[in-house]
């Protein structure tokens, strides 16, 4: 299934029936009076935050939502059908924006939430409504209300424990394949990862998600590279796993080269917990991962771990490092979700 995370859609809620004219007439009866029924109300639009989705791909072949409109009212004081309602399912971790793509309207990071997003139009009244001691015969009726249509962005962001960074080729995708079922394409040439990939990873009888974006370079939040589309998948997670490729000639330039890109990103992700990592450690002798390590340390100010993906020294823990920063509340409260039958279009 191919990824996307971001979609334009166009709703319409339905619009209100009209009221209805109409007087009883029967054999026998003289004065029968008004009885004309109210029309029904339009369909809503909502969205849903189901269980079971990853990517809003449904949403490229699909952008018109339109909710069904409330039949007119009847006479023998009959009301219409009110219109059918539309539900958009979402991924969980979806935010729904106004047309400006700026204005937060609904973040839906729970399952099973619901949002409405246009509020259908509520029926007319019929003349038998408008029925009173001195008006005993109206011959009026009110139309139904027109719906709401306006034009939405989804954009998600995946929920994930775990955020990994880095330039390309530090290893990032190897190692999400060698702690994970995932299978993210690897290659030894850049920008190999062109979407996100996530992988379900466990250590010491716990299980946390770890969430794979394409690397940056200098310049990402400028547009170069693929650029800094992709950061807002790592919003939402605990901690930021920094990899920092052991072979490359500059480990320090590495280094403040994605941290630079954090900090012109905004919204906070520079501030997040980060366990930076000296990766590709196995193509290095062990006086050249000292003289590494300790480069690297001082550009960060902070203790570095070493390992390597390929042959796995030091993956364990790496792994025990990120568990510490992730609330034990959090892994509780994704295991309860997965517990529940979730959704399958």
């Amino acid at each position: 299934m191919k990824f996307l995370d971001l979609a334009k859609v166009y709703i319409r809620s339905g619009a209100g029936g009209g009221g209805c004219v109409s007087f009883r007439r029967e054999k026998y009866i003289e004065y029968g009076g008004p009885n004309g029924g109210d029309g029904g109300r339009g369909g809503d639009v909502w969205a849903e935050a189901v269980d079971g989705l990853n990517t809003l791909i449904d949403f490229r072949y699909q952008q018109h939502f339109f909710a069904k409109n409330g039949q007119p009212g009847m006479g023998a004081q009959r009301t219409g059908k009110d219109g059918e309602d539309i539900v958009l399912r979402v991924p969980v971790g979806t935010e729904i924006l106004d047309e400006d793509q700026e204005t937060v309207l609904a973040d839906m990071t729970e399952v099973g939430q619901r949002v409405l997003l246009a509020k259908g139009g509520n029926g007319g009244f019929g003349n038998l409504h408008f029925k009173s001691s001195t008006n005993q015969a109206p011959r009026r009726a009110n139309p139904g209300q027109p719906g709401v249509e306006r034009t939405l962005w989804l954009r998600l962001k995946l929920i994930a424990d775990v955020g990994l960074l880095g330039l390309p080729n530090a290893g990032k995708s190897t190692f999400l394949a060698a702690t994970s079922n995932a299978r993210p394409k690897i290659a030894d040439y850049p920008f190999t990862t062109l979407h996100p990939n996530l992988g379900v990873v466990g250590v010491d009888d716990a299980e946390f998600v770890i969430a794979d974006i394409p690397g940056l370079i200098a310049g990402a939040h400028q547009g170069k590279g693929i650029g800094d589309r992709f950061l807002g998948h790592v919003e939402r997670c605990s901690v930021l796993l920094h990899l920092v490729d052991a072979t490359g000639e500059d480990v320090a330039e590495d280094y403040h080269t994605i941290i630079h890109e954090l900090e012109a990103y905004g919204g906070h992700l520079a501030d997040k917990p980060r366990v930076t990592v000296l990766n590709k450690i196995d193509a290095l002798d062990p006086a050249a991962r000292d003289a590494k390590k300790a480069e690297l340390e001082k550009a960060a100010g902070a203790p570095v771990m070493m390992m390597s993906a390929v042959s796995g020294e030091g993956v364990q823990d790496v792994l025990r490092a990120l568990r510490q920063e992730i609330s034990d509340d959090r892994i509780r409260n994704r295991r309860d979700s997965e517990e529940k039958e979730p959704w399958h279009p």
